[in-house]
């Protein structure tokens, strides 16, 4: 007899023959009714122990939590809630569950307490659906490059580069921290580390994927990046995953134009292949949205956001036509925003990007043609000298979801850039060597792949959307 899983089971139902089961009771009713989990599907299947021929010491084990193996034959149900069953002929108990002590017991959890519960969370319903649509999307996303003509590159996770300029980095060193080697000005002398300098954990594969789009014209990252924010919102971990793709003779309309074909292909993924656990979540935050005032309750529904964006063509609109339509908009002259907008060069906030997304526009948002001075040194100023070729998309619900730009590919521009920002030229001569040597117009953007997880599953902290978070003071498991 081969094993089979509860999904294989219930869709294929194949009636009146013997099946072979293992998984983790969720509940035993009337010593007799086993609802099994296998976290194939977030259905459990029905398992009917004939109670009265069992031992009952066996039965005593048979406790929400406890791993098990079921034989018996597929049979059509006898009761309401399920098609098929289990009639069990066998039962083996793999591993006990105490039920004093196993902390998901089948009743209603916080978030909190299953953050501080991760190894077991997976075993509730939400938290089996969330990870279930995450690795769907991690699949998507490697299906379409590759469908697509692109490279998958591993880029490097310790860095000596600051890809964002903006200093938050986690330092990599080998040195003791109580009595490191110092130079002749009593600072730490990083000569003497591991990598003879100062390293860090990156914070993007970007400016290493640049390398390889002008060599493989088309490549993509998908890797953990790492920023030392102290910050505790919904929104920021300190570890978390990106999808950097990079795109040589590609300019910032070819830049939008993937972004756009991109997520909509992993959003119709999910919507075909997770049919199941999209339901689920729907319904859960359909409940959720019952508790909260009417103001602050979802004008859609899970399905309706994901078919939002998939239905709809992206509004592509300056940055400088949306401060306007923000300067004039009911919200900003009733000072209804917590951040009002007054004057050119604000740099948006999420209630400026949903109110264009939710309310204005009714359709997705590409921003574009940003200020220089709010973004990147790489990315390519246009000609009116104040604003660059940078873009982001904006979804309903969540506001930024992509952040790219066509980059920077003219040497004296980028170095003077650099020189502004105090960016030293030989810790990126290699950078710059890509303008020295067949240099050409570039693209790409970065997706934080928890923020898509978050819209996709529609919770609403970033911390229920990886296994495990990695936030300020707390690095447990």
């Amino acid at each position: 007899m081969q094993l089979r899983s509860v999904q294989d089971l219930l869709v294929s139902q194949p009636l009146n023959e013997d099946v072979e089961l293992k998984g983790w009771v969720r509940t035993f009713r009337a010593k007799r009714f086993i609802a099994l989990n296998d976290g194939s599907t977030i259905k459990s299947i029905q398992c009917v122990v004939d109670f009265e021929n069992t031992d009952e010491s066996l039965l005593k084990r048979i406790t929400t939590g406890a791993a098990v193996h079921v034989k018996g034959p597929l049979v059509e149900s006898q009761g309401g809630g399920q098609a098929v069953e289990v009639q069990v002929e066998s039962i083996e108990i793999l591993g006990d569950s105490d039920p004093e002590t196993y902390p998901i017991q089948p009743k209603k959890h916080s978030l909190e307490f299953l953050r501080e519960n991760a190894h077991l969370r997976t075993r509730t319903n939400t938290f089996g659906a969330v990870m279930r649509v995450r690795s769907s999307l991690a699949f998507a996303i490697h299906d379409y490059f590759n469908k697509n003509g692109y490279y998958y590159m591993h880029t490097p996770i310790i860095t000596g580069s600051d890809a964002e300029g903006a200093g938050e980095m986690f330092r990599v060193s080998t040195l003791d921290p109580k009595d490191p080697p110092l130079n002749d000005q009593g600072e730490v002398d990083y000569n003497e580390d591991f990598f003879g300098k100062e390293s860090n954990l990156t914070v993007s594969g970007q400016l290493e994927a640049e390398t390889y789009a002008m060599s493989l014209g088309k490549v993509y990252t998908f890797g953990p990046t790492f920023r030392a924010e102290n910050s505790n919102t919904s929104r920021h971990l300190a570890e978390f995953w990106m999808i950097e793709p990079e795109v040589a003779f590609m300019d910032l309309a070819g830049n939008m134009d993937l972004a756009e074909d991109f997520l909509k292909y992993v959003v119709q993924y999910i919507l075909k292949h997770n049919a199941d656990d999209l339901a689920f979540l729907e319904q859960r935050l359909i409940q959720e949205d019952k508790s909260k005032p009417q103001i602050e309750r979802s004008p859609m529904t899970l399905t309706d956001k994901l078919r939002f964006v998939i239905d709809n063509q992206f509004v592509r609109v300056t940055y400088t036509e949306a401060i306007d339509i923000l300067r004039n908009s009911k919200p900003n002259k009733k000072k209804k925003f917590t951040y009002l907008i007054d004057e050119w060069g604000a740099d948006l906030q999420s209630e400026h990007e949903r109110y264009l997304v939710e309310k204005h526009f009714k359709r997705p948002v590409i921003l574009f043609d940003y200020p220089a001075n709010i973004k990147a040194f790489y990315m390519r100023l246009n000609e009116d000298g104040n604003t660059v070729r940078a873009m982001d998309i904006l979804f309903p619900g969540i506001g930024e979801i992509v952040g790219g730009s066509q980059r920077e590919e003219r040497l004296e521009v980028l170095k003077e850039k650099m020189a502004a920002l105090d960016i030293p030229e030989e810790e990126l001569w290699w950078y710059l060597d890509l303008r020295r040597f067949g240099t050409a117009i570039h693209s790409g953007f970065g997706l934080g792949f928890e923020r898509l997880v978050m819209f996709v599953t529609g919770m609403g902290n970033i911390r229920d959307v990886i296994p495990y978070p990695r936030t300020p003071l707390n690095a447990e498991f």
